[in-house]
């Protein structure tokens, strides 16, 4: 029996039955990541669900390909119109030390 583990929604594709967006297990995918690495990066999916997503990907390479490409020229569009603060990067630097530091 066939099932289906990607779903088409209006800004991309996601593993079904989730809010996990395909790109994030493609990325994972195309730096080397294992499918038990990646399903570890994501505790709401099932190994299952993690083959299906690469199953998909590899299936529909090129349609994908092309709606992550366009959604990182969108991404950059808007980063260069709505830049971070300088100084956030150090503020989220700070702010997961103080939280990694045991507390009396």
């Amino acid at each position: 029996m066939d099932r289906d583990f990607v779903e088409r929604r209006d800004d991309g594709f996601y593993l079904v039955g989730s809010r996990v967006p395909l790109d994030c297990v493609v990325r994972e995918f195309r730096e080397g990541q294992s499918p038990e690495a990646i399903r570890s990066d994501f505790p709401t999916l099932s190994l299952e669900q993690v083959y299906g997503a690469i199953t998909f990907y590899l299936g529909h390479k090129n349609q994908v390909d092309d709606d992550m490409a366009a959604r990182e020229r969108v991404e950059d569009a808007f980063s260069d119109v709505h830049p971070a603060p300088p100084d956030l990067k150090e503020k989220l630097e700070r702010a997961r030390r103080q939280s990694q530091t045991p507390q009396p």
